[in-house]
């Protein structure tokens, strides 16, 4: 295995090229050349052609650290804040996403861009739909939102889960209109087309088996929805990822429609980070259970009012967020 190995001496990196290779038991590792103290200077394609047999297996490895620590670097001359949301380190790789994404992926040709952004479409409308029982397979949703091929064996419902996510992105992406009450109800009744009738806020009752929050009042929905679109516009001075993310949870405790409020909650939080110029990031279906587990001590917060933040239940479900965000990104976006 071939790496970039790191070695700190006093506050400056220094970089190597080593592999790594394992003789019986023993693991012997040598460095194959010296890469200085810049990262910016390393040249993957330079490296490749020196020492293409060793590097070919572990190319997308190395391009990966050159590129999250280049721009890690990068962050650091941004002079960020302290946070009480999150560590320094967590800020600057959350900028350094913001940076590469701006930098670098938004300088793409539009075609490459575009072909980037309809695979990680794919993922995240498997991923999105798959918390919510959707079956639907990566290399299934492949076929069937490029080439229109509905999976054998599996039903519409399913099918049209997956193509609505990709038309109400589409949309957005499109058409940027402005966040308010309006569009969070066109955004879900878009998701729920062909699969619930049931559209627009809920003027009923709901209890969540297996949750232990309480969703909002029917009557108090949209005045809920309101309020905390209200706590958005006016905490805009939060990182961005922050108030996304406290939103979200904020969003999926009102519980406003019949059924699809996770997958609109998911879209929608990621319309808002677009709107602040950071990119979209799928929540894993591997990680359902964490997921809603860091989402049910975080309702602790919300005991005496919906816009509450108290840090010590939202503490693990920021640093789920942080993330799904940042790994997200450098897998669907590294170039």
């Amino acid at each position: 295995m071939v790496y970039i190995h790191v070695k700190q001496i006093g506050d400056k990196k220094y970089y190597s090229l080593r592999i790594s290779v394992r003789k019986g038991k023993e693991v012997i590792t040598k460095d194959l050349c010296n890469l200085g103290n810049d990262i910016s200077k390393i040249n993957i394609k330079d490296l490749e052609k020196k020492y293409k047999k060793e590097i070919r297996k572990s190319y997308k490895t190395i391009k990966k650290f050159l590129e999250t620590n280049h721009y890690y670097e990068e962050a650091k001359k941004l002079k960020l804040r302290e946070s009480e949301y999150y560590t320094k380190e967590q800020l600057l790789n959350i900028e350094a996403v913001r940076l590469h994404f701006t930098k670098k992926f938004l300088k793409l040709n539009e075609l490459t861009q575009k072909d980037f952004y309809e695979n990680f479409l794919i993922k995240f409308a498997v991923n999105s739909t798959s918390i919510e029982g959707n079956t639907i397979t990566l290399k299934e949703a492949d076929r069937l939102l490029k080439e229109d091929i509905v999976p054998k064996n599996k039903t519409m419902r399913e099918a049209y889960d997956l193509v609505n996510t990709k038309k109400v992105v589409n949309y957005l992406m499109e058409e940027k209109p402005k966040i308010n009450l309006e569009l969070i109800e066109k955004i879900h009744d878009m998701l729920m087309e062909n699969i619930d009738n049931r559209k627009g806020y809920r003027n009923h009752e709901i209890n969540i088996l297996g949750q232990p929050f309480k969703p909002s009042p029917a009557r108090y929905v949209k005045a809920d929805v309101k309020l905390l679109l209200d706590w958005f516009e006016k905490n805009k001075k939060l990182n961005s990822l922050v108030l996304v993310s406290l939103f979200h949870h904020k969003f999926e405790n009102i519980h406003p429609f019949s059924d699809g409020n996770g997958r609109t909650g998911r879209v929608l939080m990621n319309y808002m980070l677009n709107s602040f110029g950071y990119p979209s990031f799928v929540i894993s279906k591997r990680f359902r259970k964490k997921y809603l587990d860091v989402m049910n001590k975080a309702d602790k917060s919300l005991k005496n009012s919906l816009v509450n933040v108290d840090l010590k239940f939202y503490r693990d479900f920021l640093d789920f967020i942080y993330l799904e965000f940042k790994e997200s990104y450098w897998d669907s976006f590294l170039v």
